[in-house]
């Protein structure tokens, strides 16, 4: 392809976590070319500041530097040139998360919003990636993984050219460089590749039996063909990891290396049932958030904060989606199913948040609460990933009650489909509402008022009723109990701190002290660590506290800080909200 933006990378000393990457502009401004690193990842809505990780930068045009002056913490300008230009940055990438870049002497990861400039004014302009082997024998197995299209590229390792139309879809598309392994499937025709790196004993034949089952249930759910013809997951296994980013035809995963399936094992391991959810999760994403959009994400503004009210339905309407469809896959039974949704339920309900957050302000205030979360934040804030899939819940059941069965969230997402489809263009920030109401025939004013703009509780148990399916709230068992099916042996009620509690060297961490709980009338805060309990060592608070009553009073000494103090809580019974589902009926919604 012609192109007159060019790109290079290049591992130039993985033993310290550099990479170069070049970029070469044929015609720059003729004032002078600015440049820019983007200062967040779409799908991770968090200003990060790539930028910082630069550790040197340069400009030259025909064999000669030029002048380069910084702008602001994340923007260049180069010294006017007729010639062509070429800016070498050398980026630090030590980040195993999958928003930025990973190098060492094992593997390499990287996010093009992590080094790749962006030459303002030509950013429309289709360009070229050269990708560079590292220098030296320790790296010969290396070989390279991508969703981006390749131009001229060694068919053996995949090192050589990719192009891209524009600098969007350059970036679009993350890489993972190094010696893993490979394994390959095809859903409703188009070819799937899943790429597994670090140290591993898990069976991924299995993994991807189970990885078609969700591609095609969701290219079906809205309708072939796929939006891409082509789909990578890049997973690293690691040690104690999690989590998943989205892009246009790949997504970057990691993982616990446990939670792989071993080879020969027939069974669902909760590790396992969670790494396919994740899976579910990022594939959904293919359709709702990088096509189906919000306006304030077309096109991205990279170098800000973007302002929408819509996560709820992309985030939270997404982690609805990603369970239902291991149900319906066939990936897991209902009553599986029924105690992942008790969880999310129990999750919601523990957060005093929720009376205090709306759903829309949830979204809107991302970037600065929900992305930056402190020891106080599930007394103010309500997650839009978790309240989001309960909301979407609740409107799924409430259109499939209104409508007689005729009409279902899922008519609604094929809406929403159809509509980027025929105009490609992001949604308004009430024009979900609007779909919603069109698709279905239904007045759904009062349920997004309710849902979305209040804090209200949303009707979850009238609502899962009429599926056949009993939501009730108890104390929980233990501090481990997060919820799940119902049981007909009585909870034993317990005393309990009302905080969150974690291991520290010196006895008990308090990382979350909740609303209204023990802990909080007696003056203690997140971030205290609790040496004794009664004079003895604190060690396994839910043990200790067993042998208390609610209306005991106990003694904490704790420090703060450097500082031994003391205090003496009046402790309280464990709350209801632990929830409980029993299926009663055939919970309709769960296979259609």
């Amino acid at each position: 392809m012609t192109a007159t933006v060019r790109y290079t990378l290049r591992p130039i000393r993985p033993e310290a976590h550099l990479f170069e990457a070049t970029l070469t502009v044929d015609a720059p401004d003729k004032a002078g070319q600015r440049v820019t690193l983007p200062a967040w990842i779409p799908g991770s809505y968090m200003i990060r500041d790539f930028a910082r990780q630069i550790v040197s930068i340069r400009a030259e045009s025909a064999g000669k530097r030029l002048a380069l002056t910084q702008l602001d913490k994340h923007s260049w300008l180069a010294e006017p040139t007729k010639k062509a230009l070429t800016v070498t940055v050398e980026v630090y990438a030590y980040d195993l998360s999958v928003r930025g870049a990973y190098l060492d002497i094992t593997r390499g990861f990287f996010n093009g919003t992590s080094v790749f400039l962006r030459p303002e004014g030509l950013a429309e302009q289709p360009c070229t990636l050269d990708i560079l082997p590292p220098e030296g024998k320790a790296f010969d197995g290396w070989t390279v993984a991508t969703s981006l299209a390749p131009l001229d590229v060694n068919k053996k390792t995949g090192f050589g050219r990719y192009g891209a139309a524009a600098y969007d879809e350059l970036i679009d598309h993350p890489f993972e460089l190094g010696d893993f392994e490979r394994v390959t499937f095809k859903a409703c025709g188009v070819p799937h590749e899943i790429v597994v790196s670090g140290r591993h004993r898990g069976d991924l034949k299995r993994l991807a039996r189970d990885a078609k089952k969700i591609c095609e249930y969701q290219i079906r759910l809205f309708g072939e063909p796929a939006p891409f013809e082509r789909y990578v997951f890049l997973l690293y296994a690691g040690g104690d990891i999690y989590g998943g980013l989205e892009h246009r035809a790949s997504t970057a995963l990691v993982a616990n290396r446990d939670d792989l399936p071993l080879k020969g094992d027939k069974a669902l391991s909760d590790g396992y049932l969670q790494l396919l959810g994740l899976i579910s999760h990022e594939y959904f994403h293919s359709w709702n958030v990088k096509r189906i959009k919000p306006a304030a994400f077309t096109p991205y503004e990279l170098s800000t904060e973007n302002y929408t009210r819509l996560l709820w339905a992309f985030e939270g309407v997404t982690s609805y989606y990603d369970d239902l469809t291991l149900v319906r896959a066939g990936l897991i039974d209902r009553e599986r199913y029924l105690q992942l949704l008790a969880k999310t339920i129990t999750a919601v309900e523990r957060g005093a948040g929720r009376r205090k957050q709306t759903l829309e302000e949830s979204s809107f205030t991302a970037w600065n609460k929900y992305y930056r979360q402190d020891e106080n934040s599930p007394n103010a804030i309500v997650s839009y990933y978790a309240k989001g899939a309960l909301a979407a819940l609740a409107l799924d059941l409430f259109i499939r009650e209104k409508s007689g069965g005729v009409k279902s969230l899922d008519d609604v997402m094929r809406a929403l489909w159809s509509k980027w489809l025929a105009d490609g263009q992001g949604l308004a920030e009430h024009e979900w509402e609007a779909i919603a109401e069109a698709v279905t025939g239904l007045d759904l004013a009062d349920f997004f008022a309710s849902a979305l703009r209040a804090t209200e509780e949303l009707p979850l148990a009238r609502l899962l009723a009429t599926q056949g399916v009993t939501l009730t709230f108890d104390a929980a068992a233990s501090a481990s109990d997060r919820g799940g099916l119902a049981d007909s042996a009585n909870v034993k009620e317990r005393a309990v701190l009302g905080a969150k509690t974690a291991a520290d060297p010196l006895g008990v961490k308090l990382t979350q002290v909740f609303d209204g709980g023990a802990a909080q009338a007696a003056g203690l805060s997140g971030g205290d660590v609790l040496v004794a309990i009664d004079h003895l060592k604190a060690s396994d608070v839910d043990k200790q506290l067993a042998r208390y009553a609610r209306g005991d009073r106990i003694t904490v000494h704790y420090f703060r800080r450097d500082e031994l103090a003391s205090a003496t809580l009046e402790l309280a019974a464990a709350p209801t909200d632990t929830a409980r589902l029993a299926l009663a009926g055939d919970a309709a919604w769960l296979h259609r």
